[in-house]
């Protein structure tokens, strides 16, 4: 049985990552759209497996972690989004929080599913991981997620340099 808890939203489910989501994952990790402010180029299959399993990691260390994004009607994979910490080599440093993030497949993203999706995610964290801050960096330039990030009560804190590019950081209260 997963420890990974499911979480429903008006248009969402918001569930484990599973070996069979592997094809939709890659679709996902190779789009422009996705990739473009996060990790610069399409992902492998292999990086994808990599991260699902790293994803499934999470939950078993941290208590927390990614969840995938499926239609609730169609059961169609289409993101992920959730909390991690990773021990990035990044200035100012993300110690002592839980990094939120979040990705969308293009076909669905500007229909507020990545606000619908962080929502539900952030009231779980306030319930399930009491008095531990979040954070997010995000590249500049992604408007979107600047925008939803602050829609979700994340403050602008001094930006930082992550792999060759200036990044914002942001900083949520616990329980903001």
């Amino acid at each position: 049985m997963s420890a990974v808890p499911v979480l429903q939203t008006e248009r969402l489910i918001l569930r484990e990552h599973r070996p069979e989501d592997l094809d939709a994952y890659l679709d996902l990790w190779t789009q422009d759209d996705v990739v473009r402010f996060i990790s610069g180029r399409p992902l492998t299959r292999s990086e994808c497996w990599g991260r699902i399993l790293r994803s499934r990691g999470l939950w078993a260390v941290l208590g927390a972690g990614f969840w995938t994004l499926t239609d609730r009607e169609s059961g169609k994979l289409i993101g992920e989004a959730g909390l991690m910490d990773i021990k990035r080599a990044i200035e100012p440093p993300l110690d002592g929080t839980l990094e939120a993030g979040w990705a969308l497949h293009p076909s669905v993203q500007g229909k507020g599913l990545a606000r619908e999706a962080m929502t539900a995610i952030l009231d779980w964290a306030d319930q399930h991981h009491t008095g531990v801050p979040l954070s997010c960096i995000i590249s500049e330039g992604n408007k979107p997620s600047v925008q939803l990030a602050t829609h979700l009560g994340f403050q602008e804190t001094p930006r930082g340099a992550l792999q060759d590019s200036t990044v914002i950081h942001f900083r949520r209260a616990a329980g903001a």
